[in-house]
């Protein structure tokens, strides 16, 4: 087995330890002003919780702020307010929809879930198309268009659009331990948007988490990555669904 495979077997099976040690995955937990933060992936192809329906794409609920954010829908809305329910997860609780970029994998369970819940403000790039944002409007949601790094929320940030091929926002949390940097598929590179969380905000990496795009590079490009993120001094890192 190669150097870079045994990384990402190891970094894998890192969502599981933080389902119950630290902020991420299927539970993960953190002390914040407000009380307990909590993200939980809630679909997601890469299986990571017994009874759950898997599915291409990501979403990640975030819990424990003054608002409850969506992070993505995944796919199919229909696995998604089923994990959901079955995670005990109330979608009427959520306040705002954060979208990474247009990919059917990322926006596909919004429309099943605006009809659950229409009560919320979606946060999508500014490349979206007008079609796209017209049929949220139609049904109900609020929207505001993200072009650079701004405030989203309370301690909820976006490192604004970046454009290397496919546009795309990731989502940053402000946490006691450092920033909570969450991607979709980090088609801009990973590392790129982690600097860019970096920069914005001037405060270190906690954790980074979500789709890295990996799939298929070779050894060499894997091991960059994984030198920059640690030339960052990326503290903790969670790849699944596109990473490879």
């Amino acid at each position: 087995m190669s150097s870079y495979k045994s990384i990402a077997l190891t970094l894998l099976s890192g969502w599981a330890l933080f389902m119950t040690q630290a902020i991420v995955a299927a539970g993960g937990t953190e002390k914040t002003d407000q009380g307990q933060l909590r993200l939980q992936v809630v679909f997601n192809n890469v299986p990571h919780k017994a009874g759950l329906e898997t599915g291409w794409g990501f979403s990640c609920l975030i819990e424990g702020l003054d608002k409850t954010v969506l992070f993505d829908t995944g796919g199919n809305g229909d696995i998604l307010l089923s994990n959901m329910q079955r995670l005990g997860l109330d979608a009427e609780a959520v306040d705002a929809v954060v979208l990474s970029h247009i990919h059917g994998d990322h926006t596909g369970g919004l429309g099943a879930f605006l009809a659950r819940n229409p009560d919320v403000t979606v946060y999508m790039p500014e490349s979206f198309p007008a079609s796209f944002q017209r049929e949220v409007m139609r049904l109900g949601a609020a929207i505001k268009i993200v072009s650079g790094p701004r405030q989203l929320l309370n301690r909820i940030y976006s490192s604004g659009e970046m454009n290397h091929g496919v546009k795309e926002q990731a989502l940053i949390v402000d946490t006691p331990r450092g920033l909570v940097v969450i991607t979709g598929c980090a088609h801009p590179n990973v590392a790129d948007m982690a600097e860019r969380a970096q920069a914005y905000l001037s405060k270190n990496i906690y954790l980074l988490a979500g789709g890295f795009h990996l799939g298929g590079r070779s050894d060499a490009e894997i091991h960059a990555i994984i030198e920059r993120l640690k030339t960052l001094g990326v503290r903790k890192v969670a790849p699944s669904h596109c990473t490879g």
